[in-house]
């Protein structure tokens, strides 16, 4: 049996107690980072063995797994953070249990998406999810146009590296509408900005960028 188990995104207290039980019972853990997975185990005094997952040897490893599942093993497919499969590696293992009829399951938990819409206080009741945008501005620029005209409020995730240039495109995109940025959600010093994309700016040209962002940005009301 497959599970694909939600991990913390920052405070290790938020595992349920249905993930930390399969985790201690289960044959294998495969993870994208097996050191930051092995900071969870060993918090709750789990031994089990590990495997590394990413897309450098996603080809290699999907037929291994496959055959430790048909061989009746209990394999944990588990996030560096948040819900695995969600701009995190999974998707081949998934795909490839269906094309084997495999059986798998998912365990809820915490999701940087949802907490981050939330927070925001924008229109939750429908929202477009797109994951990291391009590195590049023009590329980035095109992706954005994608949705320009939808409604539903977008929610982007966001490195600290290219934090600011993503504000700007967005700003050149968008125009100033309402948006938020959420930082260190669920850890001590979690952090939420809101106001229009230009204020949002001009704000973390002042703070020290660093950790993982998302970026919640109101559809469109024309």
């Amino acid at each position: 049996m497959l599970y694909i188990i939600s991990t913390p995104i920052g405070n290790l207290g938020d595992i349920t107690l249905r993930a930390l039980e399969i985790l201690k019972n289960v044959d294998l853990i495969i993870s994208e980072d097996t050191r930051k997975t092995g900071v969870l185990l060993k918090h709750f005094d789990i031994h089990k063995p590990q495997l590394s997952f990413h897309i450098y040897n996603e080809q290699k490893e999907v037929p291994k797994i496959i055959n430790l599942l048909e061989e009746g093993k209990d394999i944990a497919l588990v996030s560096n953070a948040g819900t695995p499969a969600i701009s995190d590696p999974g998707y081949s293992i998934i795909r490839a249990a269906i094309d084997h009829n495999l059986p798998f399951t998912c365990i809820p938990g915490a999701t940087a998406v949802i907490i981050a819409l939330v927070l925001s206080g924008l229109p939750a009741h429908a929202f477009i999810f797109r994951g990291f945008p391009p590195r590049k501005s023009s590329a980035r620029q095109r992706f954005l146009e994608t949705d320009k005209d939808s409604p539903h409020t977008l929610i982007f995730y966001e490195s600290p590296y290219r934090l600011l240039e993503f504000l700007e495109d967005a700003l050149v995109v968008y125009g100033n509408r309402p948006a938020a940025i959420t930082n260190d959600m669920t850890k001590k010093f979690e952090t939420v900005y809101r106001g229009s994309l230009s204020e949002l700016l001009d704000k973390m040209k002042t703070e020290k960028i660093q950790g993982e962002y998302c970026v919640v940005i109101r559809g469109s009301e024309d």
